[in-house]
């Protein structure tokens, strides 16, 4: 009997230190998931900051066209106008006046049109890699799916056998 207690009590101790490991692998499994879903949502969230880049760059080159087609109809304006004045200006003996690209060889229309070239053709950042993509999909089906794994253990729960 003496033999048998002392096993029992080494049993139980043997119970209650695997019970406590379980208790801190659940513990560690947790935090797991928590920094999981943390990388998840920094994902999504860069993922929208992506997208909200790239709705900035895309109204940034519309209004930047626009500006380039206002600057254009200016300089087509321009041209006639100074050719007037020089003329005007030759009939009276005076010299005539600097053309603009002259003055500031920003205001030449070939330096728009470069300057279109240029910013149209910078190369926009490549998007998120597939197989990033497909892993932060698949992470977020699994938080997914153990949502719902967690919702049905929580509703059935096994009774213990009855004691005799």
């Amino acid at each position: 009997m003496q033999k048998i207690k002392s096993r029992l009590k080494v049993e139980f101790e043997a119970l209650e230190s695997e019970e406590k490991h379980l208790k801190e692998y659940k513990q560690e499994m947790d935090l797991l998931l928590q920094e999981k879903m943390a990388h998840v949502e920094e994902l999504r969230l860069i993922h929208a900051d992506i997208n909200v880049m790239e709705s900035t760059i895309k109204q940034s080159e519309n209004d930047l066209n626009k500006l380039l087609e206002t600057t254009r109809r200016l300089h087509d304006e321009y041209k006639p106008l100074k050719e007037h004045v020089d003329a005007l200006r030759m009939t009276l003996g005076l010299h005539r006046l600097p053309n603009l690209n002259e003055e500031e060889e920003k205001l030449s229309l070939d330096y728009f049109e470069k300057q279109k070239a240029e910013w149209q053709k910078e190369p926009h950042e490549p998007a998120i890699p597939e197989s990033l993509a497909a892993a932060a999909a698949a992470a977020q089906q699994l938080q997914v799916s153990r949502k719902q794994d967690a919702r049905q253990t929580a509703t059935f729960r096994q009774q213990p056998p009855p004691m005799k």
